[in-house]
């Protein structure tokens, strides 16, 4: 009986030890944290993929990757609310501007922290976009997963990367709300 119990023990120090925090093996890169989420259209139909990767301490990697889109290319931005209500999606708001700049990279009082690059379609109607932009996946952390989220809008048009305030990018066609994780 008591050697059952101690046996019994050691497994659960083993378990317990096991559950404790996790340690960075030396030469093997920590797994990036991620947050992904479909992007639908204005009938609610998933027409690609949104998915956020932690690059930096307060950097993001942001990476469109459509499926079913006209050809062409398309305004993406970051907006400041995490609702997407069709069919316009006006419910996301502006674009995500915590610093109040103007809209563009190649505006001088720009660029919204929001402004992302054109969205390139090919006729096969898929395209991918990549950027990097401030910010953590951590719940709660603004300026992308504060309070009442963010949401990733994809446009008709090309933007312009200069007229403020949306690069005359056209009607919102496509949104991925953008929700802080549960878990860190």
């Amino acid at each position: 009986m008591t050697r059952t119990r101690g046996m019994a023990a050691a497994v659960g120090v083993v378990v317990l030890a096991a559950c404790g925090a996790a340690t960075q093996v030396p030469g093997v890169a920590a797994r990036p944290r991620t947050f992904s989420q479909p992007i639908y259209d204005a009938q609610g139909q998933a027409v690609g993929l949104l998915t956020l990767t932690q690059v930096g301490r307060d950097s993001l990697r942001v990476l469109v990757e459509a499926t079913r889109l006209l050809a062409g290319p398309h305004g993406t931005h970051l907006h400041a609310a995490g609702r997407c209500d069709p069919p316009a999606f006006t419910t996301a708001g502006g674009h995500l501007n915590p610093a109040n700049r103007q809209h563009g990279t190649r505006n001088p009082r720009g660029p919204h922290l929001g402004d992302l690059p054109n969205l390139p379609v090919g006729v096969n109607g898929m395209g991918r976009m990549e950027a990097v932009v401030a910010g953590s996946l951590g719940p709660g952390q603004p300026p992308i997963f504060d309070a009442d989220g963010t949401s990733l809008v994809i446009h008709a048009n090309a933007d312009d990367m200069m007229t403020d305030p949306a690069g005359n990018s056209g009607a919102r066609i496509a949104c991925s709300v953008i929700a802080a994780p549960t878990t860190p």
